[in-house]
């Protein structure tokens, strides 16, 4: 089986349907340790520190490309010298594979 960050997304057509805990939980080893699923379960979330603005921005950017590619986009805290990461599928109303192929993704940039 092909890691997360080697898969690309699929694209949803209202068929996708949100991971169990312990689906979700499954898959958490995969991913760098600073991801956390929220407390309802519907989103993985992590808080990044940088050093400065430029390599905030620089993240953020390369992040960008790569959830426009993915076709499933992120929603961005950005400070300047932090960025707050949430995957969730919202069509699916929580957790499925895209996120965590895209938080995969994430990590690789770092």
């Amino acid at each position: 089986m092909k890691q997360l960050k080697e898969r690309s997304c699929q694209r949803c057509e209202g068929a996708d349907v949100p991971y169990t805990a312990d689906q979700a939980q499954s898959l958490m080893g995969q991913l760098d340790e600073g991801w956390r699923v929220t407390e309802d379960g519907a989103a993985l979330r992590r808080e990044i520190r940088f050093p400065d603005f430029y390599r905030t921005m620089g993240f953020v950017n390369a992040l960008a490309h790569v959830a426009n590619a993915e076709d499933h986009h992120p929603d961005l805290e950005i400070g300047y010298n932090y960025c707050n990461v949430r995957f969730s599928t919202h069509d699916a109303s929580g957790l499925t594979e895209k996120d965590f192929i895209c938080a995969a993704k994430a990590d690789a940039l770092l």
